[in-house]
């Protein structure tokens, strides 16, 4: 049975033995191919083409790694990642967050050789961004699929009706209203919070 999450509508969907049948290293340089393409693998190995992010939505991602970064500079814990990242998961699907942070434990364990491809790992915080062509259905069950992954905390965020999700492995998705707030990095991120407040759609 596959665990393939839900595909946006809005999402170009290739499948078939010739594009399931890439290896991980195929899938990469197409993908490097193509770098003006938002490009994701599911589980099955079907590949994903998705529409840009629209500016605001863009705008909050690049928020969201800026604060991630600025903490973790200051307390250099592990490494951060932007949506060009990509990680092949344990389930064999390649996803990119919008932001993402793996330690310093995670990162020693991906190959020497590897470390500028897509990485063989599943970060332990990812942040996912709505942009106006994503369904809320679609992002909750990637979000599922990361901590089914491994992930530790994860942050969903709709920009536009000022919601935030937050996940944690074994517990229902908490859901927060209003962007006049902080969302902790709990023992994930020790010391973190996320101000939501420069990320209102204004």
């Amino acid at each position: 049975m596959s665990n393939r999450p839900a595909i946006s509508e809005e999402a170009i969907v290739l499948r078939g033995p010739l594009v399931t049948r890439f290896s991980d290293e195929e899938f990469f340089q197409l993908c490097q191919d193509n770098r003006d393409l938002r490009v994701e693998r599911t589980s099955d190995h079907e590949i994903i083409f998705m529409s840009p992010a629209g500016f605001l939505s863009s705008a909050a991602s690049a928020e969201v790694v800026f604060q991630l970064k600025l903490w973790n500079k200051q307390h250099q814990l592990g490494r951060v990642g932007e949506s060009s990242a990509a990680y092949i998961l344990p389930d064999k699907a390649t996803l990119s967050p919008d932001a993402s942070w793996f330690s310093h434990a995670t990162w020693a364990r991906v190959p020497v050789s590897e470390r500028n491809k897509f990485l063989p790992v599943c970060p332990e915080f990812v942040v996912e961004v709505k942009s106006p062509s994503d369904r809320t259905t679609t992002l909750q069950a990637k979000m599922e699929q990361w901590l089914n992954n491994g992930a530790q905390l994860g942050f969903l965020l709709d920009c536009e009706t000022e919601t935030a999700w937050v996940y944690r492995p074994g517990q229902p998705a908490e859901e927060i209203r209003g962007y006049n707030q902080e969302l902790s990095g709990e023992a994930v991120l020790p010391g973190f919070r996320l101000d939501l407040r420069p990320l209102r759609a204004e």
